[in-house]
Parts: structure tokens; sequence; C-alpha cells
């Protein structure tokens, strides 16, 4: 653009990591399992991979990749490195099925996939079109010596902080998953705002990462720590919640993301383990993905102490939307808090005016972090969009204090051990199977994950159809983490005068 005037510098994904290393270049930024970078090695790996990007990949700016891995050091260095060099990858759940996989990669236009060594296999039993080229990560993959054989030199390539550097893909109300468009700038601030907001992400602190990097809220809280300056010890794939406390205990931690499931699994330790493995460093916890219950609030504060917690509301389309500040976490009981900082929410009613205080409205919010809307789908993003405030369905009231609840979720959102569930994507697998003639799926309340995945399956007439027929059925078409917890079968669908589903029946049945 002409008229930027000669100091400006564009906000990128991968400024802080640059501006730390070259004030403390050999200070560890980045560590997993025994190994660790430097921020001086991590930036040279983050220029290797933008000219293996670049020069022997052929991605030019704009350009998609996927990536498809559990938590590994090389996932930030591959989306730091593929976005200094003007591209955009797609982040990939590594418990999809090849359909899903399929799926994102064809939406998303993925010229490149790289995908750990653990995954090889899938990858290439994929039909996948529009890969020209899969890239192994681990395990003897190529990636390493791709790596080595690049120049340490980024590309020069003239990125807006507005560009995208990820899609992001949320679960579909539709049955297939949204690519929300995360930019530089987006996140980049949003890193910022952490910093203000709780207060634990100097250089001198600390943090483990303890969510699957490719989800947003796992990805921010892992870069956050080291695009501020700090360290960022990176949690294994499968969440041990011994190991975690022991590992914030030993490293001197001082800070951590949770999702509620993760402090579930650490009160159903033995209290002799709990007393034995207590953090005694930690200043600030951060909760986010699903609301945590009062009762679980409390044993945290009983446990780890006062001051810490902080729970936040958000999604990965609006980022960090509000916070609940320590200091209020016991007096305001089933809050998300206020406005993190340049947040502005409103509560809307369906004729799009504001309601007062304790009325329950739709919660719009605006800031400069968020999405640039979902890929491909512009009428998807007008939907979620009104005048540039964003809506993730979620009804809310505000108290007297300006404090938000959260009362209910607009659509039919399942969350379960912090990640989010559409019901649509399961009934279309259940639809597939020639026995099922109508399935309906809920959430119904799970001690442990906050939510479980009820099914609930009418059978077609002269048709005979077991559970763990239909388990298995679902288990080659979707993750894990998607199957049916339970499956009812009933003789027809509650239904309402004009035909739809009656999902709150269901609940109260599953819930009863």
């Amino acid at each position: 653009m002409s008229d930027r005037p000669v100091t400006f510098r564009p906000v990128l994904i991968d400024t802080g990591v640059r501006a730390a290393a070259a004030r403390t270049p050999g200070k560890v930024a980045l560590a997993m399992g025994g190994h660790s970078y430097t921020y001086a090695q991590l930036v040279e790996r983050i220029d290797r991979v933008a000219d293996l990007a670049a020069s022997t990949l052929g991605l030019g700016k704009g350009d998609r990749s996927a990536l498809m891995a559990p938590n590994c050091l090389e996932f930030v260095e591959i989306v730091l490195g593929t976005a200094a060099a003007g591209g955009v990858t797609a982040m990939v759940n590594p418990k999809l099925t090849g359909p899903e996989l399929a799926y994102i990669c064809n939406d998303s236009g993925a010229r490149v996939l790289f995908v750990h060594a653990s995954l090889e296999a899938l990858a290439r039993a994929t039909d996948l079109p529009t890969v020209e080229r899969i890239v192994v990560v681990g395990g003897g993959g190529d990636y390493e010596s791709l790596v080595a054989a690049a120049q340490p030199v980024c590309p020069a390539v003239q990125i807006d902080e507005w560009d995208l550097f990820s899609l992001s893909y949320t679960a579909g109300t539709t049955g297939h998953p949204k690519g929300a468009m995360l930019s530089h700038r987006s996140r980049s601030l949003t890193f910022h705002a952490m910093a203000v907001e709780f207060g634990c992400y100097s250089q001198d602190d600390r943090a483990l990462a303890t969510a699957p990097l490719y989800h947003g809220a796992g990805f921010a809280f892992a870069v956050a720590p080291i695009a501020n300056g700090g360290f960022t010890e990176v949690g294994p794939p499968k969440y041990d919640p011994e190991w975690t406390l022991r590992t914030l205990r030993d490293l001197e931690l001082t800070n951590v993301f949770f999702v509620p499931t993760h402090f579930n699994a650490i009160f159903a330790l033995p209290p002799e383990t709990l007393a034995e493995v207590r953090p005694r460093h930690l200043h600030t916890i951060i909760s986010n993905a699903a609301p945590l219950p009062q009762a679980t609030k409390e044993k945290i504060v009983a446990y780890f102490g006062e001051g810490l917690l902080h729970e936040t509301y958000g999604s990965t389309e609006g980022s960090i939307v509000s916070n609940l500040r320590p200091p209020d976490q016991l007096r305001k009981i089933q809050c998300v808090g206020l406005p993190i900082p340049n947040t502005e929410v409103k509560l809307l009613d369906d004729a799009g005016q504001e309601v007062g205080a304790n009325e329950v409205g739709e919660l719009f919010s605006r800031s400069p972090y968020l999405f640039n809307g979902y890929w491909g789908l512009p009428e998807a993003t007008a939907e979620s969009l009104r005048d540039g405030w964003f809506s993730a369905g979620d009804l809310a009231v505000k108290d007297d204090e300006g404090f938000i609840y959260i009362v209910d979720r607009k659509q039919d959102m399942i969350i379960s051990g912090g990640v989010n569930i559409y019901p649509r994507e399961i009934e279309e697998v259940l639809h597939h199977h020639p026995a099922v003639r109508e399935a309906a799926c809920v959430g119904v309340k799970d001690e442990y994950w906050g939510e479980a995945l009820a099914a609930h399956v009418v059978v077609r007439g002269g048709a005979t159809l077991t559970e763990a027929e239909l388990l298995t059925f679902c288990e080659e078409r979707l993750a894990r983490y998607k199957l049916p917890k339970s499956i009812t079968f009933i003789a027809e669908l509650p239904r309402n005068a004009a035909g739809k589903v009656l999902r709150r029946d269901l609940r109260d049945q599953g819930n009863s």
C-alpha cells in the first residue's frame, strides 16, 4: 500500500518469536520430551521450513498446506515457517479418519500434506486429489532431511497482517466442518491481549501446553508464551494428569492451560498422589473450551490456591472474548467474566435490539481478534456476523455489573471434554447405515466429560441392529471422540407439530 508510513511493520504470527530471538538467542524457547530449541535454533528452523515451502514444495503466497500430527515440536515450526513464506496451514485433528482428512484437504485445496509418521499409512490410503506431495514428519520420514537441505533464509514475501496463516476447521452444523480463516493480525494481537489479561507471559514466565496443538486454543496457549519471550513445554499427545502435575512441579512452571476434563482427571488421582506432586510455582491457571462447574472451581482453588484461576469464554472464530479473573471465581457463580482488552460485547434479541441487565440475548462480540470468515462459505460467514460483530450462537445474560453468563447454546452443539461436537455430522453417518431410519444425537450430562454424546435411533421396519454393530459402523467413518457414548433404540423420535425433532425431550430422557 502506497500510504503506509515508512515505519510500518505488519504484525505477523512469527514476529514475536523473531524479536525474542534477537533479544535472547541462547534462551530455551520450546521443549518437549527432553528435546528443546533455543530461540536462535527455533528461528533458524522456521526460516528453513519457509525456504522448504517456497523453494522445494512450490508453495506461493496464499497457497494451502495441511498438517496432521499429534503434539510435537515440528508442529510449531511448520505452521510458523509456512506462514513466514506466505502460506496457509489447515490444521487437521490427528484423530480423524481418512474420509474426514480427505474433506479438509479437498475443501482447503491443500497442495502439500505434512503428516506424522504414525499417520502416514492413513494418509497414503486416502484419496487426496489436491495434494501433490506428502511430507512425513518424524519416525525416519523425509521432513528432517528436507529441512536440513533447505536454506536458513526466509523468502522475501510481502505479507499483510490481515492475510491468513491458518485454516482452523470447526465442527459444522451442516454435517461438514467449516474452515475458520485466521489472520496473522488476529492471533498475534490475541497473544498481546493474553499477556495483558492473564499477566503470565513475560520473559520470566514458563508455560505448559497441555491441549492438542491442532486446536485453536491449544495452538494459541502454546505459542503465546514464546511470542512474548517466555518458555513453553509442550505436553504429550495423550493427557496424563500425574505427569502434568509432576512436570509443573519439577520444571517450576508458572502457568498452564486446562480444559475442564483435565481437572476431572487430576481430581480423580489418589489423595496421596495429589499431595506428593502438588505444584508450588504456579501463579496462573487458565480454563477454556467448556463451562467449569462451580464445585470444580472450589476444588481448584482449594488444591492449587487462591488467586490463580481464570475462566475464559471464546471460540475459534471470535478468539478469547471474556475472562473471569481470580478474585471473582467464587463470587460470580457460573460466570465467564468481563470482555478482555479491546473487546466489546453486546447481547441482542431476535429483533437485533440490545437487551437489558439480566435479560437473555444472543452474544455478539467485536474486537481485532475476530476471524476473517469461513473458507469458501460466504453465506455462513454472513450468517455469523451482524455489522462486523460476530456471534457463535450462544445465549447469555449480563448482570448489573456487566459480568457475562452463558445460559444456553442457540445451536445444538455438544461440548465433550472441551471439544465441540455437532450432532448433525454424527447423524449423517448414522443415517447412512441401511438399517437406520432416523437418528438424533444430543448431549447429556456426564460427570467426567461434562457432556456425553447420546444417539437415539429408529430402526427400519423388519431390520435388526445392535449397538455394537452400529458403533463398528461409526468407527470406520468418525474420529473416536465423535462416537456416541450411548445408543438408544426407540420407536419414533419426538417431534413438534411442524415435524422438528424435540431434542430437549431427548436430553431430558438422558438426564433423568
